[in-house]
C-alpha cells in the first residue's frame, strides 16, 4: 500500500480504504503500513504503534472516538511512537499475523487490534480496544503509551527479547502428512456434539458465532452418512439463527455474531462473507430436507446482499457497519410507535406481537413465535414497509470496497441458488460478479489482485483470493456449464500452486513467494471467521480434478488433502471446511456426461444438485474448448441428434441412455451409497 509522504501529519487522507479514510482527520500522525514508516521509525529509533481494525466494526469506532481523537493521547503518540493504521480486510496477512501474537500473550483476541512492535515488526505487546485513560481496571492507551516509552528509553533490551520470543511462538511449525480417514470426520461430529447448544443451537456460550463453515460440513456429514444427530445439530442450529435477532427479520441478511446464548441481541454489522456462507448453508438445508422455511431464508438473505450490497458492474460490498447516528444497532430497533407511523394502528397487533415488538426499543425477533414459519409469507409487504421507514429514518454507513475471496464465496453461494431454487437472477447475478473479478481484479497475467475501490485494484491477492475464487469458478461451472469457467478454474489452479504451495512441506502458504515478507509467513489450516485459504483450495482440487481428470491436479489435490488430514489431526472440529475437502476424496460423488447435439437441457443444473452428480456437459459449441479442458470430456463423442447421459462411478461409466426417463431410472436403481 502506498502512501504519500508529508514533513509530518497525518497521511491517511490519501489512502481507499474507508477504514483508513475515518481515521484521516485524528490528530494522532498516522502512517499506512508503508516501508516509510518503518524507515522513519529507524531513523527517529522510535517503537511503533499498530493498530487493526476494519470500518464497519463498532468497537473501532468508539476507540476512534474516544482514543485516537483525545488530544492528550495524540500528542502522547506523535512524541513517542510512529503509528500504523492498517484495515484488516485489506490486509489479512498482516491482520493475521498480528492477532496471532494477540492470542499468543492474551489468550483472546479481536479488534480493534492493539500492537507495539519494534521498528523491525517484532512485536512486544498486545491489546484490542484501549479507553484514552485508564478507568475501572483497564489500562488506558496514554498510561500504556507513557510506560512503553519509557522502557524504549531504560530496558529496551528486555522489549527486544519480548519481541523475539514473540515471533517465534507464531512461526509455523511443520506438519506430518496423513491419509484423509472417516475417523476424522466422526471425531469432529463428535467434539461439536459435546458443545451443541440443544436449546438455542450453536456451539458455545456467548457470544456465539455463526460458523456457518460447521454447519455445511454437518449437513454434507449427515447426508452421506445418515446421520440425524449430524442433521439435527444443524437444523436446530439454522432455524434457531433465523428466528432470533441476529437475523434481520424485517430487511433480511444476518449479522455477524450474539451477544446472547439464543441469538436475541446481535452485534449489528453485516459482513458479505457470512451472509453468503450461511445463505449456502441454508440452501443445503432445503435441498436435504425440503422446508420451505430454509428457502425462504437463503432467499432473504440473497436478496439482502444483491440489494444493500450488490455495486455497479456486479461486484459486492464488503459490508455494513453496525453504528448508525453514533449507536451501536440504532437502525435497527423498533418500537410498537414505529411499527404503528408505518403500518397504521389498525395492522400492528399481530404483527408486534409476533416479532415480540414493544413500547420501548427493541431487535425484532420470532423467538416466541411458535408459527414462524409462515411469518414472512404473511407480513412481506408490512416488513417491506418497515424496511423502507428504516432507511427513510436513518442510514448505514456502507464499506464499498470490493475483496476478491469474498465476492468469490458469494458467486458460490448464488449459483447453488439457481441449481436448488431454479431462479436466473441468482444465476445472473453471479456471472455479473464473475465478470467484475475477471475484469477489474484480474491483471493480464492471470494473476489477480485483493481489493478493488473507486477504480483501483490494489494488493496483490493471496490464498484466500485464488482458493475461494477458483472454487466459486467451479460451483458456476456446475450451474451454466461454461468452459470459461473451466478454463480460468484450471489457470487460477496453476498460478495458486506456482505462487503459494509449499514443496517441502506441503500445503499453501497465506502469501505468494515473491510477496512481502512479514516476521512470519503463515500456512494455516484451521477455520476462523471465514474458512482457511488451504480447506478451499482443497475443496477446489478435488473438484477440479474429478472434471478435468487432469494429472496435475489430481496429484496436487492427494498430496494437499493429505496435509489437510495431518493438520486437522490434533483437532478435526476446527477443521470443517477441510473436512469437506477430504469427503470429496472418501466418498467421490457419481458422475455424469452429457453430450448433447444441440443445446444443453435446461433441467441438467438442477439434476445435477438434486442426484449430487458431477456433472460434464458437452455440445457442437463448447466441444473443441471443453476437449482441450477436460481429458475426460474427449473420450465422449457428439451424437448425431439428441443427447446421450453415461453415469459413471470412478471413471468406469454405464452404457449411455438417450432420455431423462431413462437417466432418472438408472438412477434410482444405483442409489447414493453412504460412508459407513
Amino acid at each position: 500500500m502506498k502512501a504519500t509522504l508529508t514533513a509530518e501529519g497525518n497521511r491517511l487522507q490519501y489512502e481507499k480504504s474507508p477504514y483508513l479514510l475515518q481515521h484521516a482527520g485524528d490528530p494522532v500522525h498516522w502512517w499506512s503500513w508503508c516501508p516509510g514508516a518503518f524507515r522513519e521509525a529507524k531513523k527517529e529509533d522510535k517503537p511503533i504503534l499498530l493498530s487493526i481494525g476494519y470500518s464497519t466494526c463498532h468497537w473501532c469506532h468508539v476507540m476512534g472516538r474516544e482514543t485516537f481523537q483525545d488530544p492528550e493521547v495524540a500528542a502522547a503518540l506523535n512524541r513517542d511512537f510512529v503509528c500504523i493504521k492498517v484495515d484488516r480486510e485489506e490486509r489479512p496477512d498482516i491482520d493475521a499475523v498480528y492477532m496471532a501474537v494477540c492470542q499468543a500473550l492474551t489468550g483472546s483476541g479481536g479488534w480493534p487490534l492493539t500492537i507495539l512492535m519494534t521498528p523491525e515488526q517484532a512485536p512486544f505487546w498486545a491489546g484490542t480496544y484501549l479507553p484514552p485513560r485508564s478507568r475501572d481496571g483497564q489500562l488506558g492507551l496514554l498510561e500504556l503509551a507513557d510506560e512503553a516509552a519509557r522502557l524504549w528509553k531504560s530496558d529496551r533490551q528486555r522489549q527486544l527479547e519480548l519481541g523475539q520470543e514473540a515471533t517465534r511462538h507464531i512461526a509455523p511449525r511443520q506438519t506430518s502428512s496423513a491419509r484423509p480417514e472417516e475417523a476424522l470426520l466422526r471425531e469432529a461430529v463428535e467434539e461439536l456434539a459435546r458443545r451443541f447448544d440443544r436449546e438455542n443451537g450453536g456451539f458455545s456460550a456467548a457470544p456465539k458465532f455463526p460458523a456457518a463453515h460447521e454447519l455445511i460440513f454437518l449437513l454434507e456429514y449427515a447426508r452421506r452418512t445418515g446421520d440425524g444427530g449430524a442433521l439435527e445439530m444443524a437444523e436446530t442450529t439454522l432455524t434457531q439463527m433465523a428466528r432470533g435477532g441476529i437475523f434481520d427479520q424485517i430487511g433480511g441478511g444476518f449479522c455477524r455474531y450474539s451477544v446472547d446464548r439464543a441469538w436475541r441481541t446481535p452485534h449489528f454489522e453485516k459482513m458479505l462473507y457470512d451472509n453468503a456462507l450461511l445463505s449456502y448453508a441454508f440452501l443445503e438445508a432445503y435441498a436435504q430436507t425440503g422446508r420451505p422455511y430454509y428457502r425462504e431464508v437463503a432467499r432473504r438473505t440473497l436478496d439482502y446482499v444483491i440489494e444493500e450490497l450488490g455495486l455497479p458492474g456486479g461486484g459486492f460490498a464488503c459490508g455494513q457497519d453496525a453504528d448508525s447516528s453514533g449507536e451501536e444497532g440504532k437502525f435497527y430497533f423498533l418500537t410498537q410507535s414505529d411499527a404503528a407511523e408505518t403500518l397504521g394502528a389498525g395492522e400492528i397487533q399481530a404483527f408486534c406481537h409476533r416479532l415480540s415488538i414493544g413500547k420501548t426499543e427493541c431487535v425484532p425477533n420470532l423467538l416466541a413465535d411458535e408459527q414462524y414459519q409462515d411469518f414472512w409469507e404473511e407480513h412481506r409487504a408490512q416488513c417491506n414497509a418497515l424496511a423502507a421507514f428504516r432507511r427513510r429514518r436513518r442510514s448505514l454507513h456502507r464499506d464499498d470496497k470490493v475483496l476478491t475471496g469474498w465476492n468469490a464465496m458469494m458467486i458460490a453461494a448464488l449459483s447453488k441458488a439457481d441449481r436448488v431454487l431454479g431462479e436466473e437472477r441468482y444465476l445472473k447475478a453471479a456471472q455479473s460478479a464473475r465478470l467484475f473479478l475477471k475484469t477489474r481484479l484480474t491483471r493480464a497475467d492471470g494473476r489477480l489482485w485483493l481489493r478493488w475501490r473507486d477504480r483501483e485494484p490494489a494488493i496483490d491477492g493471496q490464498l484466500d483470493d485464488y482458493a475461494f475464487y477458483c472454487w466459486a469458478l467451479l460451483e458456476l461451472y456446475e450451474t451454466n456449464f461454461s468452459p470459461s469457467c473451466l478454463r480460468e478454474a484450471a489457470g487460477l489452479a496453476d498460478r495458486m500452486a506456482a505462487l503459494f504451495w509449499d514443496e517441502t512441506d506441503g500445503g499453501f502458504w497465506r502469501t505468494a513467494s515473491d510477496g512481502e515478507r512479514l516476521i512470519v509467513r503463515q500456512k494455516e489450516s484451521f477455520d476462523a471467521g471465514v474458512p482457511s485459504g488451504n480447506a478451499a483450495a482443497g475443496l477446489a482440487l478435488a473438484k477440479l480434478a474429478r472434471l478435468t481428470g487432469r494429472e496435475q491436479f489430481r496429484s496436487l489435490a492427494e498430496r494437499q488433502l493429505a496435509w489437510l488430514a495431518g493438520a486437522a489431526g490434533n483437532y478435526p472440529a476446527a477443521h470443517c471446511f477441510a473436512l469437506l475437502a477430504m469427503m470429496e476424496e472418501l466418498y467421490p460423488s457419481r458422475e455424469l456426461v452429457c453430450v448433447s447435439a444441440d443445446r444443453l437441457p435446461q433441467w441438467l443444473a438442477g439434476a445435477g444438485e438434486a442426484y449430487r452428480l458431477t456433472v460434464l456437459a458437452k455440445t457442437p459449441e463448447n466441444s473443441r474448448a471443453l476437449d482441450n479442458l477436460s481429458t475426460r470430456a474427449a473420450e465422449y463423442p457428439l451424437p448425431a441428434k439428441g443427447e446421450q447421459f453415461y453415469l459413471c462411478r470412478a471413471g468406469a461409466c454405464q452404457a449411455p441412455v438417450d432420455s431423462p426417463e431413462m437417466l432418472r431410472g438408472l438412477l434410482r436403481e444405483q442409489k447414493e451409497p453412504v460412508l459407513q
